[in-house]
């Protein structure tokens, strides 16, 4: 398939406009597929700026590109001009160290971190991968710390710490804020799993849906919905609550002090989100138990249930 030359006349003076481009799926600040946002979450490492061009908003560019650089998926980055690769590469590389040296950045810390799998942790994690042959525990922490375990083959280039006999395997940015986490078996009403805790971070403490609106009725607490759209969709966010989504970086900046609980469909992602707030320095962090969903049964039955 050949590329129209008007088309290719854009992308070329998209190149030279910038040093770095990414193709992607909506735009830095706003990633609009996983491959997208795992691409800017790692250039954010090292770049304070790159130029981002959102192939949704552009098909021609979206079809384009693809034949341009003879590369099938979006994204896809370009530095002064040449084609490196996507968000496959761009992860293997920056774990390498490659993209640190193409950035002129300098090379990435691997001291492996010192971390705490607990007795009971580190028991489930022997339990669950048993039977799991040729793969390495992954952990990946996020800039927002959000955190994800997986099972994945060991990378030449991983960072690996060892606690309690198990070696869990770290990309640089991961390792880095990994330092001094505790890894953790929890017991909740929503069910068990592992949690981490940051160096410093306050315990979440758990709000009823009866506290909640005691609280929300006396006007001393920010309530947070951490519901995808999808959720909010079918039940509304309550009057006073504001969206994650919608509010993050204000949210964020709000005083460190202040009491603020979340909420979500049954209490299960609204504590993870509350525990990222946590490591970033917050002390008066609730969880509201149960969600929206105990919230229509045992407050407001004029929520919809779903």
């Amino acid at each position: 398939m050949s590329l129209d030359p008007a088309t290719r006349e854009r992308i070329q003076s998209l190149l030279s406009a910038h040093r770095v481009v990414l193709f992607m799926k909506g735009n830095r600040q706003q990633p609009m597929c996983g491959f997208s946002a795992a691409a800017t979450n790692t250039l954010n490492e090292l770049l304070g700026d790159y130029h981002t061009v959102n192939v949704l908003e552009d098909p021609e560019i979206r079809e384009g590109i693809k034949i341009y650089g003879e590369w099938p998926t979006i994204p896809q980055l370009y530095v002064e001009g040449e084609l490196v690769g996507g968000s496959d590469i761009i992860r293997q590389m920056y774990t390498s160290g490659e993209l640190h040296t193409l950035f002129g950045a300098a090379a990435p810390d691997r001291t492996p971190p010192e971390i705490t799998i607990t007795d009971k942790a580190a028991q489930m994690i022997r339990q669950g991968t048993a039977e799991a042959q040729g793969v390495a525990i992954h952990l990946e922490i996020g800039p927002d710390h959000s955190a994800g375990f997986q099972l994945a083959p060991a990378g030449d280039h991983d960072i690996i710490a060892v606690s309690n006999g198990l070696e869990i395997h770290f990309d640089p940015a991961s390792a880095r804020r990994a330092k001094g986490i505790v890894i953790d078996w929890v017991s909740t009403v929503q069910g068990e799993g592992l949690s981490l805790k940051f160096p410093g971070a306050q315990e979440i403490k758990s709000l009823t849906v009866q506290e909640l609106q005691q609280r929300l009725a006396a006007g001393d607490i920010t309530l947070v919905d951490v519901r995808p759209a999808s959720g909010r969709a079918q039940a509304a966010p309550l009057a006073q609550a504001r969206v994650l989504d919608e509010e993050g970086d204000t949210l964020a900046a709000l005083p460190k002090d202040a009491p603020i609980a979340f909420i979500c469909h049954h209490g299960v992602s609204s504590r993870a989100a509350a525990e990222r707030f946590a490591a970033h320095g917050f002390s008066q962090l609730f969880n509201v138990e149960g969600g929206m969903d105990a919230w229509a049964a045992e407050i407001d039955p004029s929520v919809p249930r779903y």
